[in-house]
């Protein structure tokens, strides 16, 4: 696969490990002969976007602000699945978004959208808000007629990703995905592309926001997926508060939880760097003291970028800091500072 091969899966292994199985449904489950595609729909109640405007707060990705959505759709694959086996016998096996499952092209191929330019899933009746699931069985089941590709001309996903991660309609460079850099990368983000993340503290939807099939998209009806009124706007500066229990606490049932609070607290002082609001540069101080050195060397480049001034008085904790990364980090913004 050219995804793979070209290295754009990032430091995601199991994207390799798992691509043998990936490509046919049957290697993940030899018995089965059908896959039903499902999906729920999750459409925001206001545009996603206006969030990028408040630079002191952060903007958390519109799918990771309510309820975890695997712990909402599985129960109910499993209890659609119990009724088809009640209905018309066999097995079934239910798989949302955890398993070796392409779900974008079996969901193209079941008729529910097609994978638009930014590869995600459009719909025709909800755009490009929609969780996906599947269902294998062990019935023979008649296969519904697949849907075509609409995007036309439109290069809107295209155009208005800040981190240039599409080289290409239809190509998707993780490694240059904000999506990518905020959940899935554990490491410190490239330097060159912090600058472009802005306030984004947990996922991008600008792909998905610019789509004109919204237009035709719905709000989502599932309450535990509504977005929690905490989450909607959180403001940075509390945000970078969080130890390890508030996090837990503030994030309970949320899929945010699962990339662990040094990771977030990374991304929160990317966005304070990005902030432009002096008053922010007393967080990124405080966390240069920080446990984690993942936290340490964010908060340096935050406070170089809000206070140079104040960051080169810092300078001793650079030889006193016994992290190689950190110390890198330190003489990466020193060079900002003083070119």
């Amino acid at each position: 696969m050219r995804f793979l091969a070209e290295g754009a899966h990032g430091d995601m292994a199991w994207m390799e490990t798992t691509a043998q199985r990936r490509g046919d449904p049957r290697a993940l489950w030899p018995d089965a002969r059908s896959v039903i595609m499902l999906g729920m729909n999750y459409g925001p109640d206001d545009d996603p976007l206006r969030i990028l405007r408040e630079r002191s707060h952060g903007a958390i990705s519109v799918y990771a602000q309510g309820d975890d959505y695997h712990e909402v759709i599985k129960p109910r694959l499993k209890a659609i699945a119990r009724w088809l086996i009640a209905q018309a016998g066999g097995d079934a096996k239910v798989f949302v978004d955890t398993a070796a499952v392409m779900e974008k092209p079996l969901a193209q191929a079941a008729g529910l959208g097609w994978q638009g330019k930014h590869t995600n899933l459009v719909s025709r009746h909800y755009g490009s808000w929609l969780f996906l699931g599947a269902i294998f069985t062990t019935l023979v089941l008649a296969p519904d007629a697949p849907e075509g590709d609409h995007c036309g001309q439109c290069r809107a996903c295209l155009d208005i990703c800040p981190t240039a991660a599409f080289p290409e309609p239809y190509r998707l460079d993780a490694r240059r995905c904000i999506s990518y850099l905020t959940i899935e990368h554990k490491g410190p983000i490239p330097l060159e592309l912090r600058p472009r993340m802005g306030n984004r503290i947990y996922g991008c939807d600008d792909c998905l926001a610019v789509c004109p099939w919204n237009k035709f998209a719905q709000l989502g009806r599932e309450t535990k997926l509504s977005a929690r009124q905490q989450l909607k706007a959180p403001a940075l500066a509390e945000l970078a508060l969080l130890d390890d229990t508030a996090f837990r606490a503030l994030f309970a049932k949320s899929p945010v939880k699962r990339i662990g609070r040094d990771r977030f607290v990374r991304n929160v002082l990317i966005a304070i760097g990005n902030s432009g609001d002096l008053s922010l540069a007393v967080a990124a101080e405080r966390l240069l003291a920080d446990v984690s050195p993942l936290v340490r060397g964010a908060a340096v480049w935050a406070l170089g970028r809000l206070d140079a001034e104040r960051l080169t008085t810092l300078t001793p904790r650079r030889a006193m800091e016994s992290d190689p990364g950190v110390r890198d980090e330190w003489s990466a913004a020193l060079a900002e500072v003083t070119a």
